[in-house]
Parts: C-alpha cells; structure tokens; sequence
C-alpha cells in the first residue's frame, strides 16, 4: 500500500514510524512533514490544507491510503473533498477521518454538546452564548457554582477552554472571547460548562460509523509547570496504561460512552472512518466525556502507538473494508511514558531557529526520540515550534519508564530547553 499522511508534529512522526513497521507498507509519504520523519518516509513540500496538492499527489502516485494527522483539514473537509476525486477522477483510496459534517464532533463544542445530549451520553451540564445573547451569559455566569468552565466553540489551537476560579475572572473571559474576539471567528459563540471534579484521561478509537476497537489511552499532563502547576500547554507528557483504567471502568466507557456514541454516529448519518479520541473525566468511578477529537492525540500518540502491538495499517484496511469488526487488538506488556522538551517561554512566546545538539546517539532498544517543532536549515535540525521533541520509553512501571525518558533528555541541548522530571508522578 501507498501511503500519505498529513502533519509535521510529533503525532505524525510516531503514525509514520508505526505504518513503516507493516509489510503492507510499500511507500511511505509525509507532507510537509519534519527531520526526525525524513529518516522514515519521502517528506513533501504541499500543507494539509492545500487540498488540490493533496489530490494531484493521490492520483500521480496511486496513494492507497490518506492519513490525517491534524484536525484542521478534517473540520475543512479533506474526507469529502477525495470522496469527489474517487467519482470525478478516478481515486482508489481512503481517507482514515471523518466527513466535513462529523468532523464537527471536534470543529464545534456545541455541536458536540448536542449530540451526547441526543444520544444520551453523559458529560457536564452547559449553556452557549453568542453576542446576540450577550448579557444573558453574564447572568448566566453570575448565578453558576464554581470553578466556571468557558470554552470557545471553534477550533482554538488548543487554547479555547479557560477554567475561572471566581465570576469576575469568568466574565472578563467571556467578554474577552465573545466582544473582543480573543479567538477569532471560534469563540463567536461559547460553551459556559459546568466543572468536573476528577482524573482526566483519554481513550482512542477507531471506527467506520458502525463498528469500532479500542487502540488506546492514556493519561496526558497539560500544565507546563512541575506537581500540574502554571499554564495550559498542548501537553507536557503522557503515560499509558493508565492504573485505574481497569476492566471495570473500561467497562463503563464501552456501554455507556463508545457505544452510544458509534450508535449515534449510524443513526445520525455520520460518515465517520477514522480515529475517534476521547477526552474523559474519571468522576469518582464514573466516566463523563469532556470533548471530542477526530484524530489522535499529540502526544498521547507517541504513547499508544508504541504500545500497540497490531498492524495499523491491517485496521485501516479492515476499517475500509468493514470486516473491523473481526480484528485482534493486542497490546505489548509494560508501560510507556513521554517527556516533551519545549521551547524556552512555551506556552508564551519563544524563539525559533535554536541549533539542536544530543539527537544523533544510538538510543536504548525500549526508547523512541520522536520530532515535533523541528525544522533542517543549512543541514542542521534546529527548533521550529513550542513542543520540539518528546522521548518515549518503555518500563515495568511508569515511574522506570519517565525516569528513562528523562535521563535521555538530559543528553539533547538547545538554549531554554524546558521539560517536566514528574510525568506520572500520581502513580509512583
């Protein structure tokens, strides 16, 4: 099989590796991607949006298979866009994502909020606001227990949900984001949430709209600072698997969240063929869904992949095919942590074009360097983002697996490197 896959982080770095470990595997393409995935597969020179580019390089190089890693172009359509070029030009592949219309699962908080109420998955009480109803929120938010959670309901990078310790903080943010559009055209209207007291946790699916196999999860850590202290990042580590997801909560996940949620994938009409992630809240034993994403995780990826021990490209073929629900899902013993190293001033403004020294040794046979915000110039890999690099290693415990993960980082040096040693730090 031919494959593209769509990015350049370090998601995309681990599918890369992952798909490159399958027979079915002939050629291997990744646009635009980065160094670190240059030594896998043929990197391009197109973006993930540039959708023609997209098609043009599907149909000259007979691609089998298109792999979204980032959320943009699914939300913009990239499913239904090769859909046409399957009846306008003759494409014969798939694209593993879902159409523009279920992509909204992740593009819009409040479309996703309506489904789960339709389909009776639980998640936390709501109420959304747009500048016609102004006023209405604000005393929406004066009357609201706390902490108060805002959300923009578009795509914000990351950086849409805010959660207000007092009212007035509240509503500065919900002027902030509504009248003096902090997020553009995604927080024109905000989902004002209730707070969930409990352990968050994320579990990965994958599935054709009918039927569904639970590849992963895993414990990501947001805060930038050491005991979850300091600003929201897009993710400081991860661990899998996650100790008290047990069979009996995992249990519960699959009766009272997946399945109803797939059922209202069919019921609905939304095509869906991808990867389905799930943002949970573990309250007090009970799981509740916090949001949606229709695509892996970063760097929750560079956790569940490694540990997957099934050929990814035999499920996308299965998924295609409809026989996903016959396949074997097995995991490799043992568990996995990833560090990330991010720029100095990450999650604020940091500087770019920082020479990067330490990656080019031999790493242990249970540990996997994977690039994020890299860049080559003048055939040196310098920092290109605010997460540069995450270090994935494997251990008989989380506490064996951070610890390896750490002391190799301490070999890789660029000015203002900054990671968190406590990944995991609940379970030792």
């Amino acid at each position: 099989m031919n494959v593209l896959i769509l990015g350049s982080g370090g998601r995309e770095h681990a599918l890369a590796w992952k798909i490159n470990q399958s027979h079915h595997c002939n050629n291997l393409f990744i646009a635009p991607g980065n160094p670190g995935i240059a030594q896998i597969g043929k990197v391009l020179d197109f973006g993930v949006n540039d959708f023609e580019a997209i098609k043009s390089f599907a149909l000259t190089n007979q691609i089998d298979v298109i792999v979204v890693g980032p959320e943009d172009p699914l939300v913009n359509g990239i499913y239904d866009f090769m859909e046409k070029a399957k009846h306008e030009n003759g494409w014969k592949g798939f694209v593993v994502g879902p159409s523009k219309e279920a992509a909204q699962l992740e593009g819009s908080k409040a479309f996703s909020k309506k489904f789960m109420q339709r389909n009776g998955i639980p998640t936390a009480g709501y109420a959304e606001f747009t500048k016609d109803n102004f006023e209405d929120g604000k005393a929406y938010i004066n009357q609201h227990t706390l902490p108060i959670v805002l959300k923009a309901d578009g795509l914000a990078a990351g950086k849409g949900v805010v959660i207000s310790e007092t009212r007035e903080d509240a509503l500065q943010v919900f002027e902030d984001m509504i009248i003096n559009q902090q997020f553009g055209k995604a927080s024109s209207k905000v989902v004002i949430e209730e707070f969930l007291k409990g352990i968050e946790v994320s579990v990965f699916v994958l599935t054709n709209g009918r039927d569904y196999q639970v590849i992963g999860h895993a414990k990501d850590y947001k805060r930038i600072g050491e005991g979850d202290t300091g600003l929201n990042t897009g993710g400081m580590g991860c661990v899998t698997p996650v100790p008290f997801m047990d069979s009996s909560f995992m249990q519960k996940v699959e009766e009272r969240i997946i399945v109803p949620t797939v059922n209202g994938l069919a019921k609905e009409g939304l095509v869906y063929n991808g990867f389905l992630f799930f943002g949970l809240m573990n309250v007090a034993g009970d799981p509740q869904v916090i949001e949606y994403n229709c695509r892996m995780g970063d760097p929750e990826t560079e956790v569940v992949l490694p540990r997957l021990d099934t050929d990814l490209l035999s499920l996308f073929a299965a998924m295609d095919n409809g026989t996903l629900e016959d396949a074997n899902i097995n995991f490799s013993e043992g568990f996995y942590a990833t560090v990330v190293a991010v720029s100095g001033g990450y999650p604020g403004d940091y500087k770019k074009n920082i020479p990067i020294s330490g990656i080019e040794g031999k790493l242990p046979s249970n540990a996997l360097l994977f690039h994020a915000g890299t860049k080559e110039t003048e055939g040196n890999v310098v920092t290109n983002g605010g997460r540069v690099l995450t270090v994935t290693s494997k251990g008989h415990s989380i506490s064996e697996a951070v610890k390896q993960s750490v002391s190799l980082l301490e070999n890789i040096h660029f000015e203002g490197i900054n990671y968190r040693k406590d990944i995991g730090y609940e379970f030792d």
